[in-house]
């Protein structure tokens, strides 16, 4: 019994059969990409038929794009995309190749993305002093210098150096420049990332609703806040917003990589700044003072500022009262400065509470008299 051509399979097929799968006869133009069938596997190369009882090689050079894995997975009757080098009225049997077959697509795909405006996703296989060579579908493209990230500058520097660094993982690039007939293609790696960051923070500034609570990484800290990126988009908070106590420094809060939860609160779509706070996602401590403290209560408050009616300390919790002049000492001052110091840590008694007007009085005398 005769199987039928829908039962058969590339290992069950003869020779002949599979040249008459492949179609009538071809004829190769050198240049030209073509698909191809496998009829042999050997050392030498990868023995194929473009069509009909059309022959080709690809020699074992020109199929270096196949992983050991791939060439091992190929079998009679698999299909392959090949450029052709030489014609068979040159060499007897058609010179195929399946890297510049590659290529040629590495080519294509760039030129469109130039004139596209869309970013393509290559590898890097080489550093040198000028920048990165990536690989674009069989292209070697290259990456100038100024146009890496920094964490790429790094690795860089470090391959550079003969540090062993981490296989390289496929990144997006933004195309710069394309010349196929002179081999070159310029890419770049900087203007992608920007490219992505601006569509994020735009997508972020219509999700984001004030009042929420959002996730996010600190990526820098300077004297007057915090940026914290939200997933494409830094917000700010700013120094503030960072605790319900004074903050002199906020690396005292917080560090670069931190990872933290803050609460959005203003979104100007206008000017595209989004402003954070990580202090409000805690009780305000005067909600609370009423619960921590009583009136006649000792506690140790830190002088946090002098003015010529008195000294205001901090105590626990961040809250923060007046000594008045009259309660700083049983002598008779004219000045605050004559009795404390700024940083000065006491111990101090709570005369008032006043919640609601935000008001707490406190008394060193009082606590030196009680001694």
């Amino acid at each position: 019994m005769v199987s039928s051509p829908q039962e058969q399979t590339p290992e069950t097929l003869t020779m002949g059969e599979l040249l008459e799968m492949s179609g009538g006869w071809k004829d190769l133009h050198r240049g030209e990409v073509v698909e191809c069938v496998v009829m042999r596997v050997d050392q030498e190369g990868i023995l194929v038929n473009v069509g009909g009882k059309s022959e080709g090689i690809i020699p074992s050079r020109e199929a270096r794009s196949l992983t050991p894995e791939a060439m091992a997975a190929l079998e009679i009757g698999s299909s392959l995309t090949a450029y052709v080098l030489r014609t068979e009225r040159e060499e007897g049997i058609a010179i195929l190749s399946l890297d510049r077959a590659r290529s040629e697509t590495g080519w294509a795909v760039l030129e469109k993305a130039l004139e596209a405006d869309t970013l393509v996703e290559g590898t890097i296989v080489e550093h040198n002093r000028g920048g990165a060579v990536v690989d674009i579908e069989g292209v070697q493209a290259f990456v100038p210098l100024s146009h890496l990230l920094p964490a790429t500058r790094q690795l860089r520097d470090q391959a550079e150096a003969g540090t062993p660094t981490p296989p390289a993982e496929p990144q997006q690039y933004k195309v710069l420049e394309v010349d196929r007939r002179g081999r070159r293609a310029i890419l770049s790696e900087r203007l992608a990332w920007q490219g992505w960051r601006e569509e994020q923070k735009a997508r972020l500034l219509e999700e984001l609703v004030e009042g929420e609570t959002r996730k996010g990484k600190v990526s820098g800290v300077a004297k007057f806040g915090v940026f914290v990126d939200l997933g494409g988009a830094d917000g700010l908070i700013h120094t503030s917003e960072l605790s319900w106590q004074s903050v002199s420094d906020p690396e005292d809060i917080v560090h670069v990589g931190d990872e933290l939860d803050v609460m959005v609160l203003n979104i100007d779509k206008e000017k595209e700044r989004i402003s954070l706070s990580l202090r409000r996602l805690d009780p305000e401590p005067w909600t609370t003072i009423t619960e921590a403290f009583e009136i006649g209560q000792i506690v140790t408050g830190t002088i946090t500022r002098l003015t010529t009616f008195g000294a205001f300390a901090q105590i626990e919790g961040g809250i923060e009262g007046l000594v008045h002049i009259s309660e700083l000492s049983d002598k008779h001052i004219t000045h605050p400065k004559e009795a404390v110091q700024e940083g000065e840590v006491l111990e101090l008694k709570i005369l008032n509470l006043d919640p609601e007007r935000h008001r707490l009085g406190l008394s060193r005398r009082r606590v030196v008299e009680e001694l």
